[in-house]
């Protein structure tokens, strides 16, 4: 695995970074977005210490890295099982801790025309709730399943987790 929790993402000059398909980033500087888009059956992850103000973003496509092991080398941000522990990895190492991490997910639709035969969208949401389950995480927001695109957001300035879907922009943290 690559001794980083994310490949090299440039930071815009309106102060965001764009989290792609299989990418994921960490941050500690306040005038930072994090941002990902089409969230179709992929799913964001976005963690945040309120007391650190330490963030992440993840933004997974599958949800095994057993599938594809020689891309999960390259690439382990693409996978679940390999992708969500680089996430908080990244912000423990920015001074991040568990027990304050607030933690939101959206993504996992169903929105590949397979006859329901591959179920992406569901298969990527359970392993994220077994992965959550097995290490003692709590989800606090969430917008996830159905049949739509999302975009996710990660304001570092607070921790403000949005998610918008179809022009209209829904709050998951704080409520």
């Amino acid at each position: 695995m690559p001794a980083t929790p994310a490949r090299t993402i440039k930071t815009a000059t309106d102060g965001k970074i764009v989290i792609g398909v299989g990418d994921l980033a960490v941050s500690n500087e306040p005038s930072t977005h994090l941002i990902t888009y089409a969230l179709g059956s992929c799913i964001g992850v976005t963690i945040y210490d309120p007391v650190a103000k330490v963030g992440g973003m993840l933004h997974f496509m599958l949800p095994s890295s057993k599938t594809n092991e020689e891309k999960a080398k390259n690439q382990p941000a693409m996978f679940a099982n390999t992708g969500v522990p680089l996430l908080f990895k990244g912000t423990y190492d920015l001074g991040a801790k568990k027990e304050r991490l607030v933690v939101c997910a959206a993504g996992g639709a169903e929105v590949l025309a397979d006859d329901g035969h591959f179920k992406v969208g569901s298969r990527n949401r359970t392993i994220l709730r077994k992965l959550f389950w097995k290490n003692d995480i709590l989800v606090i927001g969430e917008d996830t399943g159905g049949s739509i695109s999302r975009t996710l957001k990660l304001c570092m300035a607070d921790g403000t987790v949005s998610v918008s879907t179809k022009g209209k922009e829904q709050v998951l943290w704080p409520t």
